[in-house]
Formats: C-alpha cells, sequence, structure tokens
C-alpha cells in the first residue's frame, strides 16, 4: 500500500484547488479508504488477473481517496456552508455532468472527473458515478432543507434519503470503476440492488447512532434520534433505532447467503457494515465522540 503521508499529500495538493477544502477532508479520506482497500486487498489480488487491474496501483488509489475526499468536502460544503450557495450549486451541476466548473476555485472537480473517465475500467461505472452524485448532492440538500421546515419528515422519509446522503453507493461505484468490479452488470439482479439499500440504510443508522450525542450538543438536527424525538419525546429512540439496525444487518445477511456476489463484494460489503467498530472510533477529529469541535457526518 502507497505511504500514508505521501497518499494524503498528494490528496491535499488537489484538495488546494477547491475552495473551502480542509486538511480533515483528506485525512479522514485516506483513513477511511485505507480501511476499506486493507479489508479487500486479497479478492482484488484475486480479481487482477481478470482485470489486469493491481490493487497497489498508486493512480489508482490516490484517485479513489481523492473522490472520498470530495465527498466529504461536499457534505460540508453543504452542512457548514464552506461556499456560497450559488458556488455549490455550479459545482454540483459540474460534478454531476462530469464538466468543469463554471465558477473560478473549484478546479480540482474538472480534474477528478477527467481522472476518473480516463481510469474507467467500464464506462458504464463512470456514467454510474455521476448519477449517483447528482443523487447525493440531491440528497445532502433535502436534508439540509428539511430541518428548517415547519413540517419535519417522516422516520421513513428520512431512512429513503439517507441512503443517498451516506454515499456507500458513490463508494462503491467507484471501486468498480477504478478495479474493475463490475457494478455495472451486478446492478441488474434485484439481490444486488437490495444488497446496496440494505447496507446504506445500515451505514445511515450507524453514522446516526454514533454521532447522536454531539449532533444533539450542536443542535444539528438531521440525526434520525433527534428527528424522533422531536415527533414522539417519549420514545426510546436509541433502543427503536439499535432494533432497526439489527434488523436490516440480518436481512443484509440473508441476502448475502442466499445471493452470493463475486469477489470482492462479500469483503467489501462486511467491511462496510464494520465501519463504526472500525473505523468511525478510532477518527482523529470527524467521528471521535469526544473530539472538540469535530463533526459526526459520515462520507456523506
Amino acid at each position: 500500500m502507497i505511504p500514508t503521508d505521501r497518499a494524503l499529500q498528494q490528496v491535499l495538493e488537489w484538495g488546494r484547488s477547491l475552495t473551502g477544502f480542509a486538511d480533515e477532508h483528506g485525512v479522514e479520506a485516506v483513513r477511511g479508504g485505507q480501511y476499506i482497500l486493507q479489508r479487500i486487498h486479497p479478492s482484488l489480488r484475486d480479481t487482477s488477473a481478470r482485470t489486469g487491474r493491481d490493487p497497489l496501483d498508486e493512480t489508482l488509489i490516490v484517485a479513489f481517496y481523492r473522490e472520498l475526499a470530495l465527498l466529504f468536502w461536499l457534505d460540508d460544503c453543504n452542512d457548514l456552508d464552506l461556499i456560497a450557495p450559488e458556488q455549490l450549486a455550479a459545482v454540483e451541476q459540474a460534478l454531476g455532468q462530469g464538466v468543469p466548473c463554471v465558477l473560478p476555485g473549484f478546479e480540482g472537480c474538472a480534474v477528478l472527473r477527467t481522472s476518473l473517465a480516463a481510469l474507467a475500467y467500464d464506462p458504464r461505472d463512470y456514467a454510474q458515478l455521476l448519477y449517483h452524485t447528482r443523487c447525493y448532492c440531491a440528497a445532502l440538500r433535502a436534508g439540509h432543507a428539511q430541518v428548517a421546515r415547519a413540517e419535519r419528515w417522516s422516520y421513513a422519509e428520512y431512512l429513503q434519503n439517507g441512503v443517498d446522503s451516506i454515499a456507500y453507493t458513490n463508494v462503491f461505484c467507484c471501486l468498480s470503476l477504478l478495479w474493475g468490479l463490475d457494478m455495472a452488470t451486478l446492478r441488474a439482479h434485484p439481490a444486488f440492488r437490495r444488497v446496496l439499500r440494505l447496507i446504506s440504510a445500515i451505514g445511515r443508522l450507524q453514522n446516526d447512532l454514533h454521532g447522536r450525542e454531539k449532533d444533539e450538543s450542536a443542535g444539528e438536527g438531521a440525526n434520525a434520534a433527534i428527528l424522533l424525538l422531536q415527533r414522539y419525546p417519549a420514545m426510546p429512540v436509541v433502543e427503536f433505532l439499535k432494533d432497526e439496525l439489527a434488523g436490516h444487518t440480518r436481512m443484509l445477511h440473508r441476502v448475502m447467503a442466499q445471493e452470493p456476489f463475486p469477489p470482492p463484494w462479500g469483503p467489501l460489503i462486511e467491511a462496510m457494515a464494520a465501519i463504526r467498530a472500525q473505523y468511525y472510533q478510532t477518527s482523529t477529529s470527524r467521528y471521535r465522540s469526544d473530539a472538540a469541535g469535530g463533526g459526526q457526518r459520515a462520507p456523506a
């Protein structure tokens, strides 16, 4: 694996071309990306005979880290108002369509999209990445806007939006694009689509449970626990969400047992299901519940 310092330097150098980009976005992207790649490395090594894509290829790894950093940055652009609304609208348009941003200060958007288009093992994955970027941006906007609305979302509406705003599908699509994981073909199978939704729902519930206390203290409203408490003050929301998480996890395991998918999808889904304990808890700033000033937002 590429040394952490060298990878981080390349991500931060790219990030300097994005207004509002912070070191934290690169640090957490490299940490999270390393966790995922380490967990699926044996499977990627096995698939390389078919694809010719080396799991240790520095160019591919840095491209993956940069895409993760982009997701963190977009999240904070919505939550922390890092850039003006008209700038964010232009950025979303550029990233979702794969074209240069019409405003200065966001050259990194075109650099990354051009790089991923050229690196795509299957061009269908690049098209899907653009689509999921549009879904992710729309979900972030919707989640941010609903907090201020007089009529709040139901739990079902919140979770549906959270499936997109957690950005797991974006992560999977980028991995498939870079290492030839055939996601475009697998998407034709209903069981695979169900797995994508279940693991994304699990990710959203994990993220909200992990970040509940900090979100409450910060006055954040985009959290399932906070939303439910506002609607049902006497509800044991933590117990309810833990039960929801356990149920989604059992359903995921049943689908995975009935419909095994080619490598590295099994280890990849398992890695994402374990991310709360293996990644959130070890964060130096963004996910640690005791980190001063750190947010509790997913790469989402």
